[in-house]
């Protein structure tokens, strides 16, 4: 007969926590941790929810007006499409006057005299033929001056969006220009 070192009325030490070598939780204690609240979501976790959302939305817009490039949409990343931007917005363009301009047409259009008027769209059409041009123009020397900086390995896309961004007024334009007139990006 083997000898038990250990005394007969003394219990097994029971692990604690999850898993095997504990014994198995009453129904009363499971059905106590499955618990939750029947509406989930209380309005002070709405709340907070939404008000982290603005934040985190007020911190991206902050970004983008700014240039970064952690909150840039993906048609605005990158160094060839910097070098785009900075390029438009360092120059005057006829497309920044094309908004205010249609106004001044419409304002004429209320004017009885058919000839102000007829004079007034014919001048708009005249103006936006001469933005056109210079749109393409400035298409042609921002690919230009693009793949002069950065070689062959240019973006698809470069001349449009720069032709884009010359008709926006530069207040407008997303992400803020970030040099001044006439200071000619590096």
């Amino acid at each position: 007969m083997a000898k038990n070192s250990a005394a007969p009325d003394a219990a097994p030490e029971v692990p604690a926590g999850p898993g095997k070598n504990r014994p198995t939780p009453s129904r009363a204690e499971q059905e106590a941790a499955r618990k939750r609240p029947l509406v989930a979501d209380t309005k002070e976790a709405r709340a907070r929810a939404k008000a982290e959302l603005a934040a985190q939305r007020e911190k991206a817009r902050i970004g983008m007006a700014n240039g970064d490039e952690r909150y840039l949409p993906v048609r605005d990343k990158g160094p060839q499409r910097r070098f785009v931007r900075d390029w438009v917005d360092s120059g005057w363009h006829a497309g920044e006057l094309l908004m205010p301009l249609m106004l001044v047409v419409i304002l004429l259009s209320l004017v009885p005299n058919s000839a102000i008027v007829y004079y007034g769209f014919v001048g708009l059409w005249l103006f936006i033929m001469f933005v056109v041009v210079d749109m393409i123009f400035t298409s042609i020397r921002v690919k230009k001056l693009a793949r002069a900086k950065f070689g062959e390995r240019t973006e698809k896309g470069l001349g449009w969006y720069a032709a884009m961004r010359t008709i926006q007024m530069r207040f407008m334009r997303l992400p803020k220009p970030q040099v001044k007139r006439g200071q000619r990006p590096a």
